[in-house]
C-alpha cells in the first residue's frame, strides 16, 4: 500500500473540503493508497516542514489555492523532496491548475492521481529563494489578489479581483521599468509586468497562446503605459480568452531576467505578497512532478 499525506487548507474556496475528508480518505484506500490528513492552520507552518522531513511518502496531495500550493512546493523544494504533487484546486483562480487542465470536480481531481500519470513541469525562482508555479506580477492592479477580502473571494471568486480592480483605475500610476534578459534590455513606462509559467494568470485564460509550462523558458508581459480605454480594450480581450496582443503590449521569453525601478513596487507571487523590486528571476525546467491527466 502507498503512503501520501493530503494537505488542506480549510479556509480556501468554498470551504468544502473538511466535510469530505471521509470521502477523501476513502477513495484512497479503495485505490491502494493510505493517505494522513494534515490541516494547515498557520502561515509559515514550521510544523509541516518536519512531517514532510521526517516522512517517506509516495507523494503528496494538496487543496487549497495558488498560494497554498506555492507554500507546500517551496518546502518540497527547501528539503530537496522530489515527489509528485496532486492538485485538487480550492482557491479562488487556481492559475496552476488551469494551465495543465487540472478540472475543479473533487471526484475528477483524484481520478487523476490514482491514475499515476505525471508531468514534469518548470518553476521559476526569484531572487534564489522563493519559487512560483504560475505567475510574478507587479504593477497596477497586481496588489488585488492579496488585498481583495477573503469573504469577497469566496462569494465572487474571480470576479471579486475584477471588482476590487475597478474601484483602483483612478489610482493607475505609470513606472520605469528595466528588464535584463538573456539577450535585451527593455526599458518601458510600465502599468503592469507579468512573469507567466503556463497561459493563464489571475483567472485569465490564454494570456499568452504559446506559452509552455515544460519548456524552461518564462514569458514576460509589459503593458505599457497606455489610455485607460486602451487598458480596458486589454481586459476584456482576456476576460473573453482571447490571446493578449495589443500595440501597447511587450512580450519577451527569456530563462533569466532581472527586474528593476526606481518606484517602490511590490510583486504578487502566485497571489501572494512577494519581495520588492528589484529581483533577479530564473527558470528551472522540468523541476516539479504533478499529476495530470
Amino acid at each position: 500500500m502507498k503512503n501520501a499525506i493530503f494537505i488542506y487548507n480549510p479556509k480556501s474556496g468554498n470551504r468544502s473540503v473538511p466535510n469530505k475528508l471521509d470521502y477523501i480518505l476513502g477513495r484512497f484506500q479503495e485505490n491502494d493508497t493510505m493517505i494522513h490528513p494534515y490541516r494547515l492552520h498557520k502561515p509559515g507552518d514550521k510544523e509541516l516542514e518536519e512531517v514532510l522531513k521526517q516522512n517517506n511518502y509516495d507523494f503528496v496531495v494538496v487543496s487549497g489555492g495558488d498560494g497554498t500550493l506555492n507554500s507546500i512546493v517551496n518546502i518540497l523544494r527547501k528539503h530537496d523532496i522530489d515527489v509528485p504533487v496532486g492538485v485538487i484546486p480550492g482557491g479562488t483562480c487556481n492559475d496552476f491548475a488551469r494551465s495543465l487542465n487540472i478540472p475543479n470536480s473533487m471526484s475528477d481531481c483524484i481520478d487523476i492521481i490514482v491514475g499515476g500519470n505525471i508531468k514534469r513541469v518548470d518553476i521559476g525562482l526569484i531572487n534564489e529563494k522563493q519559487y512560483f508555479l504560475s505567475t510574478c506580477a507587479g504593477g497596477v492592479f497586481v496588489d488585488v489578489s492579496f488585498s481583495t477580502h477573503s469573504e469577497l473571494k469566496k462569494n465572487f471568486g474571480p470576479f471579486a479581483y475584477y471588482l476590487k480592480a475597478l474601484s483602483e483605475v483612478k489610482n493607475i500610476r505609470p513606472f520605469r521599468l528595466k528588464v535584463t534578459t538573456d539577450s535585451e534590455v527593455i526599458e518601458e513606462e510600465t502599468l503592469i509586468f507579468l512573469i507567466l509559467n503556463g497561459k493563464d494568470a489571475a483567472g485569465f485564460s490564454n494570456i499568452i497562446e504559446e506559452a509552455n509550462i515544460s519548456d524552461g523558458i518564462m514569458d514576460i508581459v509589459l503593458i505599457k503605459n497606455c489610455s485607460h480605454i486602451d487598458l480596458a480594450s486589454m481586459f476584456f480581450n482576456v476576460l473573453s480568452k482571447d490571446a493578449l496582443n495589443n500595440k501597447n503590449v511587450t512580450k519577451l521569453s527569456t530563462k533569466t531576467c532581472t527586474i528593476e525601478s526606481e518606484s517602490d513596487i511590490t510583486l504578487s507571487v502566485d497571489g501572494d505578497r512577494g519581495d520588492n523590486l528589484p529581483v533577479s528571476v530564473r527558470f528551472i525546467k522540468k523541476a516539479l512532478q504533478v499529476f495530470v491527466r
